[in-house]
């Protein structure tokens, strides 16, 4: 008698390394074919199972799935759609159930951040209350590095080595015309409430006076006056000046310097305009010719310089999904636990979802120098494995060569649709 059948959904915005845990859930389940029988993905994350649009990974070939190790974004499509409250409004939730139990799904595995990880929780509670049987694990992503219980989030670590080396190349270019040129570049990078990004920037630096100058993070409260001032002294001693900034810069009352006053899926703040915010306030205050860019998409996307240490890892927790499903696991993430001595090391752990569900990991005071405008010795310890490591994908005529799933969705079982 053939096992049940698995969902696999990715969730909000995708990494470089996403597709590397579809990987891991794919070909683990596959090596347990007498457990587990098919499959299933969701068309554009989560919204797939709500309409009933499953994608049958099985149809996929072994090279087709392997492929996914070296292919950026979400292969199957993600969304940002937060589920109704489920002692207000369980509908959506009874929805999933009622997809899951006419496709015989007997484990649901989410690929996502804070906002998931409370989602796949909900869903193993409601399963529990329903009667119905399924094993809801949460597999770690988020380019934010703010989940709770893990040292680190798959995703991460690729979007710190492009961070990193942008910063560097940034600054050799601005620093080879400042003379009669740019004097300040700004790049403005993601992280609303964690200064994760913005921090690994500072490998960039080798030597004193090195780039980037100034970091601006979350967790530091923006003053005016006294960055305006590090400008000024840092171009008057270097030349130039090179700041990275954190989207989610805020003043001491917790006002985003770059608040757009709109929301998105999640009730998030919408956050933009960050870097041509400073770069406008340097040129008022001290007139010095400025550049600025946004990383934006390219930070999470760039598959092309990616850690091969966030790879791995990746893999490791999607691989670790199955197994904990299948050893009997429910409500649990798969998490990252760093060795201790001097050489880096890392195995998988497993973390509660109820400790992880809507709880943010800011980066640490001791991370942060006295100035609050660079990182310390401490950070760059931390910060500095987890972008080791190269995972170049193969190239072809000078580009990079990504696969591009069939995707095909299986018949619908359900008469009734549901509108989102």
């Amino acid at each position: 008698m053939p096992g049940k059948n698995a969902f696999y959904a990715q969730s909000g915005g995708v990494t470089a390394v996403i597709n590397a845990s579809a990987c891991g859930v794919i070909e683990t389940a596959r090596a347990h074919r007498d457990r587990i029988n098919k499959v299933y993905a969701g068309r554009n994350g989560i919204i797939g199972a709500l309409r009933e649009e499953l994608i049958d990974t099985g149809r996929e070939s072994k090279a087709a799935i392997r492929g996914l190790l070296t292919t950026p974004a979400g292969a199957f499509g993600s969304c940002r759609h937060k589920l109704q409250d489920l002692a207000q409004n369980p509908a959506e939730y009874e929805r999933l159930l009622e997809v899951f139990r006419a496709h015989d799904i007997g484990y649901f595995f989410y690929n996502g951040g804070g906002d998931s990880a409370d989602t796949c929780l909900k869903v193993s509670q409601l399963s529990e209350s329903m009667g119905y049987p399924l094993q809801a694990i949460h597999i770690p992503k988020t380019i934010d590095n703010d989940l709770p219980l893990t040292d680190n989030c798959p995703g991460f670590g690729s979007v710190a080595k492009y961070i990193a080396i942008s910063t560097r190349e940034a600054a050799l270019d601005v620093a080879s015309m400042c003379e009669t040129s740019t004097k300040v570049f700004i790049l403005e990078v993601m992280g609303r409430h964690a200064g994760w990004i913005a921090a690994a920037s500072g490998l960039a630096a080798e030597r004193e006076d090195d780039a980037p100058h100034i970091i601006l993070f979350p967790e530091i409260a923006f003053h005016r006056e006294r960055f305006l001032a590090r400008v000024k002294r840092t171009v008057e001693r270097c030349g130039y000046c090179v700041i990275v900034a954190s989207e989610g810069t805020q003043y001491r009352d917790g006002t985003f310097l770059a608040e757009s006053g709109l929301k998105d899926a999640f009730g998030h703040s919408q956050l933009g305009g960050l870097a041509p915010t400073l770069a406008a306030m340097v040129k008022a205050e001290l007139g010095y010719k400025y550049h600025w860019a946004v990383a934006d998409y390219l930070q999470r996307s760039a598959r092309h310089i990616a850690s091969q240490t966030d790879v791995d890892q990746a893999y490791a927790v999607g691989r670790a999904a199955v197994e904990f499903a299948l050893r009997g696991d429910n409500a649990v993430m798969p998490c990252i636990v760093r060795g201790g001595g001097k050489r880096y090391s890392w195995h998988i752990g497993a973390a509660p979802l109820h400790e992880v569900a809507n709880r943010e990991k800011k980066m640490p005071r001791s991370y942060i120098s006295r100035d609050g405008f660079n990182i310390t010795d401490e950070a760059r310890a931390y910060l500095a494995p987890l972008i080791q490591g190269e995972a170049y994908p193969e190239y072809r005529k000078g580009m990079p060569q990504y696969v591009r799933l069939k995707n095909v969705v299986v018949p619908k079982k359900l008469q009734t649709q549901f509108k989102l």
